[in-house]
């Protein structure tokens, strides 16, 4: 995050680094990287505090407990499900920290929060030497570890709570932690979440908030890393008109009761991030547990799609993503139509990402900027698009409009990959012609 990277308008940067305009044009080896990776800060009963934590899909389904303080299937992981269905790995941020830690006579929390309230220690005699005692950490029935010691001083930590080396062993029978409270989500937090986050490299941003002011925050945040640092990634929030590329804006709410009426955030942060460069989520059913409100005529959704909301509709018995669209409704001559579709701004965002992995891991600092590396570079541009052609992402590609020219100085160049991206069927206008 320290290279240079953004949008120029005349090559006067100073950082080394990728500075990549994309713009429509005028109408009268570098290696295809991951997807399926979302960011998201959010509020936790149990969990890591104020530092990034890494989830991957089978982290979640094997060790939710030990992550979140819940079962798999818990009510309160319901909003993780539905992102997990689709994301591969997720970057979280626990935002309400400073939380108290519930303890009782022979442990504390390992974490602050409610959640730690349900946890209990049974301290019993060891059935082959009654010297002994076996340690229990228990959470509703189920046993998460057990220790058999002599002292208390011989209890290990785990996953779920420290001991007291002081204090005294006694047979007994479940004792709950108490005490354990959640912290408050205070003004700075959504910051420091969002600074954390700007070290990490991420497909989608989600945003949970239904609150304008932190709203706003996250699309700046968005604006600023993409257009000003060159990160390319989009956001993910609930209605939020941004007029922007880089944001989606989720319209349908959920109607299931004490849950947040952007809780439809989840799902679409996890199927935008996990989507192909190749495909979209047009069409796509959503198969999730929130009861979608989708209950809306012909007539607001066609307002929908030109107001850049991005809409679930009913088809039969199932709910499915209207148009795969993000926020932007003004077009210009250097931002058209197309960028409307996110299925461009992926394959858009996968070229700035990949071109200016290649260039800062292969080029920077390491190879001559002379009529052989710039061969090089244009070299692996070219192959690098082919292999976007081959996967339907672009066509028409010609490697002969790619050129890699001397900047300015001795230490800069000139790119220009002219690119046109594919998006998936999703108008029919057909003529039936009987004779």
């Amino acid at each position: 995050m320290a290279l240079g990277g953004g949008l120029f308008v005349t090559q006067n940067k100073v950082l080394p680094g990728t500075y990549i305009n994309f713009v429509s044009a005028a109408r009268a080896r570098a290696a295809l990287s991951d997807r399926g990776i979302v960011a998201i800060p959010l509020s936790l009963n149990w969990g890591e505090e104020a530092t990034v934590f890494t989830v991957t899909n089978e982290d979640f389904t094997k060790e939710s407990v030990k992550i979140f303080g819940y079962a798999y299937d818990a009510e309160e992981l319901k909003g993780l499900r539905d992102l997990f269905a689709n994301a591969k790995k997720v970057y979280f941020y626990r935002l309400n920290s400073g939380g108290t830690k519930a303890t009782n006579t022979y442990a504390t929390a390992l974490y602050g929060g409610v959640r730690g309230n349900d946890f209990k220690i049974v301290i019993a005699s060891n059935v082959d030497d009654s010297s002994k005692f076996d340690v229990s950490t228990i959470l509703g029935t189920k046993v998460l570890d057990i220790q058999t010691v002599s002292s208390a001083a011989e209890l290990k930590a785990n996953d779920y709570v420290t001991f007291k080396a002081e204090a005294t062993l006694e047979i007994t029978s479940a004792i709950s932690l108490s005490g354990g409270t959640n912290g408050t989500v205070d003004g700075t937090a959504e910051q420091d979440a969002l600074a954390a986050l700007e070290a990490y490299s991420f497909n989608i941003l989600a945003c949970l908030s239904t609150t304008s002011s932190v709203k706003s925050l996250y699309v700046e945040y968005t604006k600023r890393l993409r257009d000003e640092m060159g990160v390319k990634f989009q956001l993910v929030v609930y209605n939020q008109a941004a007029n922007y590329e880089g944001v989606i804006s989720v319209k349908n709410m959920v109607t299931d009761q004490d849950a947040e009426a952007s809780s439809l955030v989840y799902w679409v942060a996890g199927a935008e991030a996990d989507s192909a460069i190749n495909k979209s989520c047009t069409n796509k059913t959503y198969d999730g547990e929130y009861t979608v409100y989708s209950n809306y005529k012909q007539s607001e959704l066609e307002a929908a799609i030109t107001g850049g909301e991005l809409a679930f509709h009913k088809v039969g018995d199932e709910v499915r993503v209207l148009d795969d669209i993000n926020s932007l409704v003004s077009v210009t001559e250097e931002k058209g139509e197309d960028f409307k579709s996110n299925q461009t701004i992926r394959v858009l965002d996968q070229v700035g990402n990949d071109i200016a992995l290649l260039f800062n891991n292969k080029y920077l600092g390491k190879i001559q900027n002379n009529k052989a590396g710039r061969v090089s570079f244009w070299s692996d541009i070219v192959a690098y698009d082919k292999e976007l052609e081959k996967l339907q992402a672009i066509e028409d590609f010609d490697s002969a409009e790619v050129s890699v020219e001397l900047g300015n100085d001795k230490k800069s160049v000139v790119a220009v990959n002219p690119i046109q991206p594919v998006n998936c069927m999703t108008k029919l206008y057909m003529t039936v012609v009987v004779q």
